[in-house]
């Protein structure tokens, strides 16, 4: 029998947390204004439109902005309906980079999807379906996650995942992936053991992943010591570190950077923040992270306040993998750890990852604005 109304009990929508959508706006703007002093003089000589790749992101906003307001008024509770559609739509375009004709090689690395002009890049895309997926899963009986075989499909989900993208290869994404899955079983309140039984053996097997491929023992050479190859892997490494000692504490001055002028590769991409720091010094850089670090806040409060556990582990997840990304871009253009190509979010040139991030923060807003509407 239908249970009747009663008055009183519809969730009350709430503003919300305005602080999210603006400050993901701002950093976004600010992206598309780096975006274009890292890459005019490269983009003149490449393409003879100094405004190229400032054009794509621009796109990239529009979009980025268009489905950021889909997803913070879609009542996010019917997102756990599209949990098995979002997995399976991951690892098919996963997959399809792998298809002649469709996949698009670059470096070495086929990680993107062509169509026509457009070029996609399935594994930003995967990142947030898998968190969808585990988020979903893990809040319709959350005692299965008690058990070992209970958290197996979130295991072979995520697993099935990185698979497929270290396949590609992408060793940085697939980490970032792998921290964030155990993120999302941790949040699901899987016992510590189970976790460390699941830690172990992926601790064990980075060593074996960058022992069997050239290409990577080659970086973690150059991480060690870059000057052993300055004209070789550990050229991108030297020349970012030039960057940011060049800016100093204040920078050089907006648009005013000497490594952008096709010394430091991927200026406008997996490496903008070592032109952010020439141009605006370590000053600039702990403002654009105290702009990161609010963002992050603003995620774990709207996590730790949601009114339900599919919001819980939804905002959870979407925050892990903004945080665990920020932080792994900034380690490496900092020399911390080994090189590897991973974009900021929101400030990269991309526009896969600029869309998906800002509708994946659309859905944060609306979680921080109150309960679900199933």
């Amino acid at each position: 029998m239908r249970a009747a109304k009663v008055e009183g009990t519809r969730p009350v929508k709430r503003m919300g947390n305005l602080g999210i959508p603006i400050l993901a706006l701002l950093l976004a703007a600010f992206g598309v204004l780096m975006v274009y002093s890292a890459s005019y003089y490269t983009a003149e000589h490449q393409t003879g439109d100094a405004f190229f790749y400032m054009k794509k992101q621009l796109i990239g906003l529009v979009l980025g902005c268009a489905a950021m307001a889909a997803a913070a008024i879609f009542p996010y509770g019917k997102l756990k309906k599209l949990k098995w559609p979002a997995l399976i739509l991951s690892l098919v375009l996963l997959a399809a980079v792998f298809v002649p004709g469709l996949g698009v090689e670059n470096y070495g690395a086929t990680r993107w999807i062509g169509i026509g002009p457009v070029t996609i890049q399935p594994s930003e895309i995967a990142k947030y379906g898998f968190v969808l997926f585990a988020a979903a899963y893990s809040s319709e009986k959350p005692e299965r996650l008690r058990t070992f075989r209970g958290m197996l499909p979130v295991l072979g989900a995520g697993g099935a995942v990185c698979l497929l993208i270290i396949l590609e290869p992408n060793m940085s994404v697939t980490m970032c992936t792998g921290m964030v899955m155990l993120v999302m079983l941790f949040l699901g309140g899987v016992k510590l053991r189970h976790l460390a039984a699941v830690l172990l053996p992926v601790a064990a097997l980075v060593p074996v992943l960058i022992l069997i491929e050239p290409y990577r023992l080659q970086r973690l050479n150059a991480f060690l010591d870059p000057w052993s190859s300055p004209q070789g892997e550990g050229y991108q490494l030297i020349q970012s570190l030039y960057a940011l000692g060049n800016g100093g504490w204040l920078g050089t001055g907006l648009f005013r950077s000497v490594q952008k002028y096709r010394y430091l590769p991927f200026a406008e991409s997996d490496f903008i923040l070592a032109v952010i720091g020439e141009e605006l010094g370590f000053v600039g850089i702990l403002l654009l992270f105290c702009a990161f670090g609010l963002l992050i806040w603003f995620g774990v409060r709207t996590a730790a306040r949601s009114r339900d556990r599919f919001g819980f582990l939804l905002a959870g997840g979407i925050t892990a993998a903004i945080a665990v990304q920020t932080l792994v871009n900034a380690l490496v253009v900092s020399g911390s750890i080994p090189p590897t190509g991973l974009p900021l979010p929101l400030i990269s040139a991309g526009n896969t990852s600029l869309i998906f991030t800002m509708a994946a923060i659309g859905v944060l807003f609306n979680i921080s604005r109150g309960a679900p509407h199933t």
